[in-house]
């Protein structure tokens, strides 16, 4: 089964992980799921659904009298490995606009919402400069406004990656004008101007290049039962969880997780969680 999985071509596979996609997610798939997802005709689909049979006889059964066809009793996924963070990820990007809902493989989407969140002006040439000089390995012309500085101004800086913190994206540069790796937020860059040849690349980039650990765990002052359902929430084993971030993104990922400020400030109910190894963030301000 595996060799022949091999030889499968890219569309047809994409077409079998739908059918896997829709009988765990929906429950149900059929004929005119196919057709009216990848535009195929009715013998491609019966086709599609054949041959899926073929690979696994035990995961689909025909229900005649709900006319589709259904998960058998022992249904293991072969091509798809469902993934609740991306189902929820697709949810999420409907309700921000982001998606259309004839893009997603969900037919019938439940009921969803999500709290807003700003829409941040990042004009799509700016974003283009940027990339561009990132994967030629140039250095760019920008003109940008800082909160330090009342009014913007022209400076070079070689990106070599583009970073998000949760909210806004950045790209994350050598800037040639103060001579540091910095993060200069896209929606800022008020203009771009000349390219030229750039000898910085990533690997300079100390802050970008390591990694560090944050461990996190349950709020002492939770009680037992409080403690537990928060190790649920972010998925802990034996009451911690460990979350691997570059250093650069290390104040970023504190801040969204609520631990950037003192634990005491908040009751704990509010808090949650709390950074277990503190000692990361005085090596974060070596």
């Amino acid at each position: 089964m595996e060799n022949d999985k091999v030889e499968l071509r890219w569309g047809v596979e994409q077409r079998l992980e739908f059918i896997e996609f829709r009988l765990f997610w929906e429950g149900h798939v059929n004929r005119s799921d196919l057709m009216e997802q990848f535009g195929v005709s009715v013998n491609q689909a019966s086709t599609d659904l054949n041959r899926y049979i073929g690979f696994a006889p035990a995961n689909m059964v025909y229900d005649k009298s709900a006319r589709t066809y259904v998960p058998g009793p022992d249904y293991s996924p072969q091509f798809l490995k469902p993934d609740a963070s991306r189902y929820l990820a697709q949810l999420r990007s409907l309700a921000d606009g982001i998606m259309d809902s004839d893009d997603t493989w969900i037919a019938e989407l439940p009921s969803y919402d999500a709290a807003p969140t700003p829409v941040r002006g990042v004009n799509p040439t700016t974003l283009r400069s940027v990339v561009g000089a990132i994967r030629r390995n140039e250095a760019l012309e920008v003109k940008y406004q800082s909160l330090s500085r009342p009014e913007p101004i022209w400076r070079w800086i070689a990106p070599h990656a583009i970073g998000f913190d949760g909210f806004r994206w950045h790209t994350r540069a050598f800037c040639q004008t103060d001579e540091v790796f910095k993060d200069f937020l896209l929606s800022r860059i008020i203009e771009t101007r000349e390219t030229r040849a750039s000898e910085i690349t990533d690997a300079a980039d100390a802050d970008w290049q390591e990694r560090v650990t944050l461990e996190i765990g349950p709020h002492p002052e939770l009680s037992d039962s409080q403690k537990q359902v928060i190790a649920l929430d972010y998925g802990m084993q034996g009451g911690t969880a460990k979350i691997s971030v570059r250093r650069a993104l290390v104040y970023y990922s504190l801040k969204r997780l609520g631990l950037d400020t003192d634990p005491a400030a908040r009751q704990p109910q509010d808090q949650q969680i709390v950074l277990l190894n503190r000692e990361v963030l005085d090596e974060n301000h070596r």
